[in-house]
């Protein structure tokens, strides 16, 4: 089972336009769990008979989906499945995800996948990361309201020993650390000063330790440029304002986790993180559904679906407002900047709505994916440009 990332949405939306079977199914639980299959299957002669209105025969939709009977066979798969199954299927693609979200079911074929119901879980308004720190070792976790996972960071040292090369025999040996000149978006950098096991610095634990976080946020610098999304610090409380010294990424938040988390798994620690950032979510999204509304009368908002779509796919979008549960059917020509729109699915369309989320997040926006009630004007969809 994969778990839904960032990098795994973008995986979804960027795939080749061709033919892509979306297949979203709830999962029973308890005395229920027995009709997850016989279900599962109904959704699966439905996409078949999708896929054969598309254009393709049944042995081809057929082949298509056969990765969906062979992996989902049998109660083993059942029995570690959250509230929602998400299928993805194209030519020499699959993948599926477990998801904590609730939603109808749902099967759509067209030439993108229908990511829509998975945005609440990887939408820009509740991304958010947790650094672990100590002298030992450090953790990078990647979270949502959902989720959360341990990533990679290239050149992040494993330790202070790691950071700063220990060896006692090296008596001579220094290294540089270069400081950025402002924060996180500005690459400049300026040499900082030497320091070496010789010098008499040696035995000032406090700017080892500052060193070592040096070494850390330049790791974090190349990974979360361009980020806005909050980072919390969790560690023993005295290494937390040493930390802050070094800091160079702008959304630190004030608040961290202070006591010892080496044996804290990335889901317990991203429960300990999201009370303090949950505040800032609602906030953001607040803030974006004022300046909706202080934006009224001019050209820098609209809820007209066209417009909107046109203006996702070039790049104009920077908060799209968009209803779950909701689709709108029709399609969008790029060379011809036309929108049409149908009452109901057509062979060839694609969900409107799915389609704007895509090309805003695609192209460096936000995306609130919210129940209807919450976008602005009483629209499927509304959204503030950029320009």
């Amino acid at each position: 089972m994969n778990l839904l990332s960032t990098e795994e949405l973008k995986a979804l939306v960027q795939q080749s336009p061709g033919l892509c079977v979306s297949i979203y199914m709830p999962v029973a639980k308890g005395t229920e769990i027995q009709q997850n299959p016989i279900r599962l299957k109904n959704l699966i002669r439905e996409a078949e008979d999708k896929i054969v209105e598309y254009g393709f025969d049944k042995k081809e939709a057929g082949e298509l989906l056969e990765p969906v009977r062979s992996q989902t066979d049998g109660d083993n798969f059942w029995e570690n499945q959250s509230n929602l199954l998400a299928i993805f299927v194209g030519p020499e693609f699959f993948r599926y995800y477990s998801c904590p979200v609730n939603f109808e079911e749902l099967v759509v074929v067209s030439d993108n996948f229908h990511v829509k119901p998975l945005m609440p879980l990887l939408a820009g308004d509740n991304l958010f990361y947790v650094l672990t720190l100590s002298q030992k070792e450090v953790r990078l976790i990647e979270c949502n309201a959902y989720s959360a996972r341990e990533v990679e960071v290239e050149n992040l040292p494993k330790s202070l020993e790691d950071a700063l090369q220990y060896d006692p025999t090296a008596k001579d040996f220094q290294f540089r650390i270069a400081t950025s000149k402002g924060g996180t978006n500005n690459a400049a950098q300026h040499p900082g000063s030497f320091h070496g096991q010789g010098s008499s610095e040696r035995n000032d634990s406090k700017q080892e330790i500052l060193q070592y976080f040096h070494i850390i946020d330049r790791a974090l610098h190349e990974y979360l440029r361009n980020k806005k999304a909050p980072l919390v610090l969790a560690g023993v409380e005295y290494l937390l304002p040493v930390y802050r010294e070094a800091n160079t990424y702008p959304h630190l938040i004030e608040e961290g986790i202070t006591g010892n988390q080496k044996l804290l798994k990335p889901e317990e620690l991203r429960e300990e993180a999201l009370p303090l950032v949950e505040p800032l979510f609602l906030q953001a999204q607040a803030d974006a559904i004022e300046l909706y509304r202080e934006l009224t009368g001019t050209e820098k908002i609209s809820a007209d679906l066209q417009e909107a779509v046109s203006a996702a796919y070039f790049g104009r979008v920077d908060r799209l407002f968009v209803a779950l549960g909701v689709q709108q059917w029709g399609n969008f020509n790029p060379e011809t900047n036309a929108v049409q729109i149908h009452p109901e699915a057509e062979l060839g369309d694609e969900d409107l709505l799915n389609a704007a989320a895509i090309q805003t997040i695609l192209n460096g926006g936000t995306v609130y994916a919210v129940p209807p009630e919450q976008v602005p004007d009483e629209a499927p969809l509304a959204a503030i440009f950029r320009y």
